[in-house]
């Protein structure tokens, strides 16, 4: 696993072992920033379900702001920052180590341009999550979210009304969905 593009491009990233991890692959993360490349300079970005903080770094290092990587296991946030050191990309970066929903919820007022999260397949936590987000009012007016999920995963069903569905790809069991917050004059969800 390995930065593949940016400043840190290049760099090989520590992963965890073991099968509670599933490592986004090089041609998925590839096709997921390609999606979102022209939104990612200065913005503010939340890492979900960050993992070894793959997808958190490929942000930093292709020029966003800021990065909160989420991630409730200790060891996961102990690689996490190896992984920033490593890339040099310790600066506007910082670690939440707690569930997604207890963060979310921690972080209300916050605001931010580009949500990524890669949830455990089939674990009905995306639609909770999409949910969280809206209620807690995290994502800028036009912000994105972006979620590596398993490809018949039925929490992509509905996505409400406070987001707009841009597009999904498909790769093998993977699909990756680009969704927009509605501008606004939208109705939160409650």
């Amino acid at each position: 696993m390995r930065v593949i593009s940016g400043t840190a491009r290049g760099t090989k990233l520590q992963s965890i072992e073991g099968l509670a991890t599933r490592p986004t692959t090089d041609r998925v993360k590839e096709a997921l920033f390609s999606m979102i490349n022209h939104e990612i300079i200065e913005s503010r970005c939340l890492d979900l379900y960050a993992g070894s903080g793959a997808l958190g770094i490929e942000l930093l290092s292709r020029g966003a702001k800021s990065v909160v990587f989420i991630e409730k296991s200790v060891k996961s946030e102990k690689i996490i920052g190896e992984n920033l050191k490593k890339t040099k990309l310790e600066n506007g970066s910082r670690r939440l180590i707690k569930e997604v929903d207890k963060a979310l919820m921690m972080l209300k007022g916050e605001r931010y341009d580009i949500i990524v999260m890669d949830p455990p397949y089939n674990a009905g936590e995306i639609k909770k999550v999409l949910e969280l987000i809206a209620s807690e009012d995290l994502l800028e007016s036009e912000g994105l979210v972006v979620i590596e999920h398993e490809i018949n995963d039925p929490d992509l069903n509905n996505v409400g009304v406070y987001y707009e569905w841009i597009k999904t790809k498909k790769y093998g069991k993977t699909g990756i969905t680009l969704l927009r917050r509605q501008h606004e004059n939208s109705s939160l969800p409650g």
